[in-house]
């Protein structure tokens, strides 16, 4: 997403220019994403709900984001935190959801529980901070597939290591969870 977006944005920067384009072309800029045809049709759907509900402009309240087509809590607590500075959540994506599991923030699957477990735990003001090191943390060392726990700085408060090591096999990469 990351990659694609300001390419996206650079040829439609208002909500406006991305309600008045074709699908093919706005899939043309996020196919790379996985499910992009879906995601162009809620990408065109959103702007055009911008347009004709909000004025043009993207609201900034969890209930009016939620409205919008393709957008769930995640989306939301993204586009709070980062487009207007309010923490109203924790954005659960795949790697905060694997993350919690593993690290013993949350015993449950479905992220909402998750997102209401781990608000419990961190103070309002870091929610977004700590999904997004959550995100990244998930990203470059533990991945769902090859976890790296030699390298990793959390090991010492991590379930999921302890589980996976003894002391005299610590050198080894663990198989991951099925969570």
């Amino acid at each position: 997403m990351n990659k694609a977006t300001p390419d996206l944005f650079k040829r439609f920067p208002t909500p406006g220019d991305l309600a008045g384009a074709e699908i093919d072309e706005i899939e043309e800029y996020i196919k790379t994403l996985g499910f992009f045809h879906s995601k162009a049709k809620y990408l065109k759907a959103s702007s055009q709900m911008i347009m004709e509900s909000y004025l043009g402009r993207v609201p900034d309240s969890m209930e009016q984001l939620i409205t919008l087509s393709g957008v769930a809590r995640k989306t939301a607590n993204i586009v709070l935190t980062h487009g207007f500075g309010k923490q109203e959540g924790i954005a659960v994506d795949t790697h905060v959801k694997r993350l919690s599991g593993r690290l013993g923030l949350s015993g449950y699957t479905a992220p909402e529980k998750i997102e209401k477990d781990i608000m419990n735990l961190i103070p309002r003001a870091d929610w977004g901070l700590f999904s997004d090191l959550l995100i990244s943390h998930g990203r470059k060392v533990c991945s769902a597939r090859k976890p790296k726990c030699p390298s990793c700085f959390l090991t010492n408060v991590c379930p999921f290591y302890h589980a996976q090591f003894t002391p005299d096999t610590r050198s080894r990469v663990p198989r991951p969870s099925m969570d």
